[in-house]
C-alpha cells in the first residue's frame, strides 16, 4: 500500500458521504469510490438516475466512469471498489469489464444483489475475470441511510 492508502473503511466513509449526496437530490442514497494500488481515489460516483434521466446512472456506473476517463484506460485493474450497497446484475457487468480487481459493499440488496443475497453471480464459471468481494463494510452506517430515505418517503 503506498502513502495516501487508508484502512477499508476510510473509503467506505467517503462512499457513504457520496450516497447521503445522493439522498439530499432524492437519489436513492448509494455511493460509490474506487482506489487504485496506491490508495488513491480515482473515481467517485452517487446514484444519480432520476436526476439524469438515466437508468444507468447507479453509483458504481457514475464511479467507473468517472475512473476509466481519470486514467484514460477503460480498464481498472488492481483497483478496489467500495460500494455502499451490494450491486445489481447491471453493475457487476460494469464491474467485470472494467477488470475491477475487489469488491467491497456495505449493506446486502435482498431483492437485486447479486454477490451474496439472491446469488453470488462472480463466482460463476464463465466470466473471464475474478473478482474477490467482501460484504458488510459499515453496514449499519449503510443501512441506516437506506432506512431513513425510504421512511421519509412514505
Amino acid at each position: 500500500m503506498g502513502i495516501t492508502a487508508h484502512k477499508p473503511e476510510y473509503y467506505m466513509h467517503r462512499a457513504l458521504e457520496l450516497a447521503a449526496k445522493a439522498a439530499a437530490l432524492g437519489e436513492v442514497p448509494v455511493g460509490a469510490v474506487i482506489v487504485n494500488a496506491k490508495g488513491d481515489i480515482i473515481g467517485q460516483g452517487f446514484n444519480q438516475c432520476i436526476s439524469q434521466q438515466d437508468a444507468t446512472a447507479h453509483a458504481e456506473v457514475q464511479a467507473i466512469r468517472d475512473a476509466c476517463q481519470n486514467v484514460n484506460n477503460y480498464r481498472l485493474n488492481n483497483c478496489t471498489l467500495y460500494v455502499t450497497l451490494e450491486p445489481c446484475t447491471m453493475c457487476l457487468g460494469a464491474i467485470i469489464n472494467a477488470r475491477i480487481q475487489t469488491l467491497h459493499y456495505g449493506a446486502k440488496e435482498p431483492r437485486t444483489g447479486v454477490i451474496a443475497s439472491v446469488c453470488n453471480l462472480p463466482a460463476q464459471p464463465w466470466f473471464n475475470h475474478r473478482l474477490e468481494t467482501k460484504g458488510g463494510l459499515l453496514q449499519s452506517a449503510a443501512k441506516k441511510l437506506l432506512a431513513a430515505f425510504f421512511q421519509a418517503r412514505r
